[in-house]
C-alpha cells in the first residue's frame, strides 16, 4: 500500500485535463506510441467529436521513481463542465490527492474553484499545476499569484506544464508520489469497497468499479451489496488499464473492477459498499448524496410499442450515468414515456444522443422546464414537474420556482453586457468582487427557469467566451407564473405546454407561434396556430390551406360554373378542418428548444 497513489485530474472546461492525462500515460508506457491518439482516454465518440470529456475514466499506471520503487498510480480523468459535476464528486471519493489544473492563458475560472471546493471538502492533497505555459497569450505571473491567493500555497509548489509539448510531465509524477499520502486501509479487517462507477456490457451484465478501503478480494469469493442486500459470486475481478486486466486477488488501497454475472441494472446501485458473505464489514461505508435534477423533460419514444425498449435503454444507461433519473409518465399527445431528470441541458442533449447511437433509439424530447412547488387555497402542497400537473387556477394560491445562486467570472470590459442579460432573465446582482484588476466575480440570484434554455450560450457570445458560470440551489420564491398552452385548431398540444412568468408569455408563445408556422406541414385545410393563457389567446399564426385548382378544366362559358366549383371547394374544406387532425413532425418539438437562435 505504502506503493499506491490514487488521485485524479480536475479544472474547468477546456483547461487542457484530457491532453495532460494522454501524456502522463506516454510517459508511464501505459500506452504503446502505436496506440496513442488524441484523448486516449475518452473512448465514446461523442467526446472526441465535441472535444469534452463526459465521463470519468479511471486508469492504473506504473511509475519507476528516483527512489529506486515502483510506484502504482490510479488516476481518474474528470469532466470539467457543470453538467457532469455529478461524475467528478465520485472520482474524487475514490481518491487521496488531485491535480489542479489552471489554464495559463485564461487563469482561474467558476468550475475550477467548484471542483476545488469538492475536492477540500473530501480532504484530498491538492497539487496545483500551471497548464498550457508554452502558449504566447500564457499569463505565467498573474495566474500563479491567482492560484496563490485561492489555495495559500507557495509559488514553488506551482508546477508549470504543457500536456501538449509535454513540459513539467515528470515533475508531475515526482509530485504525486512525494506530496500525495499512500491510502490507508487495513488488509486484514473484513472487505470494505465502495462502487464509485458502473457500466453494462452486454455480454457480462453490469461491470462495477470499486475502491477497496479494507481488505481484500479475491476470484470467486462470495460477495455481498450492503445496500441491496444480494450475494454474488466475483466471477472476475481485475484492475483498469487501456483495456480491463484480470487479476487473482485485489487488496486494501487498490481501484479495480468486478464481475459478477448481474443482468438486471436495478441490482447494482454507485456509492453501495461490498464485502464479503462470510465475513461482511460492522458498517456500509458513507455513499454518495442522491443528484438534485435541475432541469426535466418528457423523452418518448417515436412507436409506442418501443416503450418497453427505452425503458431498458434508460436503465442501461443509468448504471454508466448515475445523474440521470427518470420515471414513467404519460402524455395525451405522445403516448407513453418517461420523465427525466437531467444537470442540465448539455446533459439533455448528451443522453438524447448516446439513446440515438448506443441503443438505437430515436425519441421526442418535450420542452424541457425545472421543477415548481404549487400551493392550493386549502394550503395543500404540489411538486409540479410538467405543466399538466398545475392545479385549476380557481384553486391556486401561489407558485414557488427554484433560486439559484450563479458566480460568473469575466473580464471588466463584458460587465454591462452580462448585466443586460442576467436583468433581462429576472437576476439579481447579489455581490460584484475584483479578484485582480483584470478579473471580476459577479454573483446573481437568478430563477432556474431562466438559465435553461439559452443562458450559458448567450454568456459565451456577450463575453466572447471569456466569462465562466457556475451555480448551486438556494430556495423556492412565489412568482407570477403561468402555464403557456399551444393550440392547433383548438385541440391543446400537452407536450408544448410550458410555465412562464406572465410578463413574458406573450413575447413567448408569439415565437412559439412563428416557430411552428415554419415547421408545420402545410394541410389541405386550414391550420390556426394558437397560444393560450388559460381561457385567452394571446398569439395566433395561421398556415394556409394547400388548394387545388379546381377551375382548371373550365375553359372559358359562364363565370358561373367556376363559382359552382369554387363553392363546392370550400364546403370540403370546411368539413376537412372540422375531422382533419395535425400531425407534428419530431423536428418541431427540437426546434422550439432553440427558439432564440
Amino acid at each position: 500500500m505504502e506503493q499506491i497513489r490514487n488521485f485524479c485530474v480536475i479544472a474547468h472546461i477546456d483547461h487542457g485535463k484530457s491532453t495532460l492525462s494522454d501524456r502522463l500515460l506516454e510517459e508511464t508506457k501505459t500506452i504503446s506510441e502505436r496506440a496513442m491518439q488524441n484523448q486516449a482516454l475518452d473512448d465514446m465518440d461523442l467526446e472526441r467529436e465535441r472535444g469534452i470529456t463526459i465521463k470519468s475514466h479511471a486508469i492504473q499506471m506504473y511509475y519507476n521513481h528516483t527512489d529506486g520503487k515502483k510506484y502504482t498510480f490510479n488516476l481518474i480523468d474528470t469532466p470539467g463542465h457543470v453538467d457532469f459535476s455529478y461524475e467528478v464528486s465520485r472520482s474524487i471519493a475514490a481518491c487521496e490527492g488531485a491535480l489542479l489544473l489552471v489554464d495559463a492563458s485564461q487563469g482561474i475560472q467558476a468550475q475550477t474553484i467548484s471542483n476545488l471546493y469538492l475536492a477540500i471538502e473530501h480532504d484530498l492533497e491538492i497539487i496545483p499545476i500551471l497548464n498550457k505555459v508554452d502558449m504566447e497569450s500564457a499569463m505565467i505571473d498573474e495566474v500563479s499569484d491567482q492560484i496563490i491567493d485561492l489555495l495559500g500555497c507557495s509559488k514553488e509548489e506551482i508546477i508549470l506544464a504543457s500536456g501538449k509539448s509535454g513540459i513539467g510531465i515528470t515533475e508531475i509524477l515526482a509530485a504525486a508520489v512525494d506530496r500525495i499520502p499512500a491510502p490507508s486501509g487495513d488488509v486484514e479487517a473484513p472487505l470494505q469497497a465502495l462502487i464509485f462507477d458502473s457500466m453494462f456490457n452486454s455480454y457480462r451484465g453490469v461491470v462495477a468499479y470499486f475502491r477497496i478501503l479494507n481488505g481484500k478480494i479475491s476470484h470467486g469469493d462470495k460477495v455481498k451489496f450492503v445496500n441491496t442486500g444480494n450475494e454474488y459470486f466475483a466471477d472476475e475481478i481485475g484492475i483498469l488499464q487501456m483495456e480491463q486486466v484480470k487479476k487473482k486477488e485485489l487488496s486494501a488501497g487498490n481501484v479495480g473492477y468486478i464481475i459478477t454475472g448481474i443482468k438486471e441494472s436495478k441490482e447494482i446501485k454507485v456509492g453501495d459498499t461490498i464485502t464479503l458473505s462470510e465475513n461482511p464489514c460492522d458498517v456500509a461505508i458513507q455513499g454518495f448524496e442522491d443528484v438534485k435534477p435541475m432541469v426535466f423533460a418528457g423523452i418518448y419514444p417515436i412507436e409506442n410499442e418501443d416503450f418497453e425498449d427505452l425503458r431498458d435503454s434508460l436503465e442501461k444507461l443509468q448504471l454508466n450515468d448515475a445523474s440521470l433519473v427518470f420515471e414513467p409518465e404519460t402524455s395525451v399527445a405522445l403516448g407513453f414515456g418517461f420523465r427525466c431528470g437531467f444537470l442540465g441541458m448539455l446533459h439533455l442533449e448528451i443522453i438524447q444522443e448516446r439513446l440515438s447511437r448506443e441503443f438505437d433509439q430515436e425519441v421526442i424530447t418535450t420542452v424541457p422546464n425545472v421543477s415548481y412547488v404549487a400551493y392550493t387555497k386549502k394550503g395543500d402542497r404540489f411538486v409540479i414537474n410538467t405543466p399538466s400537473e398545475l392545479p385549476d387556477p380557481t384553486m391556486l394560491d401561489r407558485v414557488e420556482e427554484p433560486y439559484i445562486s450563479a458566480q460568473i467570472i469575466t473580464a471588466p470590459e463584458f460587465i454591462g453586457g452580462i448585466m443586460n442579460l442576467t436583468l433581462d432573465k429576472r437576476g439579481i446582482l447579489s455581490k460584484q468582487t475584483y479578484l485582480t484588476t483584470e478579473r471580476v466575480e459577479l454573483s446573481f440570484e437568478l430563477p432556474l427557469a431562466e438559465i435553461v434554455f439559452d443562458f450559458y450560450d448567450k454568456l459565451k457570445s456577450i463575453s466572447k467566451g471569456y466569462a465562466s458560470f457556475d451555480y448551486a440551489p438556494i430556495d423556492y420564491r412565489a412568482s407570477a407564473l403561468v402555464k403557456l398552452d399551444i393550440k392547433l385548431n383548438g385541440e391543446s398540444v400537452d407536450a408544448l405546454s410550458s410555465l412562464v412568468h406572465k410578463d413574458k408569455a406573450a413575447n413567448f408563445g408569439r415565437k412559439i407561434c412563428k416557430k411552428l408556422k415554419e415547421l408545420l406541414p402545410r394541410q389541405q385545410f386550414v391550420i390556426a396556430i394558437q397560444a393560450a393563457v388559460g381561457a385567452k389567446i394571446i398569439a395566433r399564426e395561421t398556415i394556409s390551406a394547400l388548394r387545388k385548382d379546381v377551375t382548371a378544366k373550365c375553359y372559358g362559358g359562364d363565370i358561373s360554373r367556376k363559382r359552382k366549383l369554387l363553392e363546392k371547394q370550400k364546403k370540403g374544406k370546411k368539413k376537412m378542418r372540422q375531422i382533419g387532425s395535425v400531425q407534428v413532425p419530431q423536428k418541431a418539438f427540437l426546434e422550439v428548444l432553440k427558439l432564440d437562435d
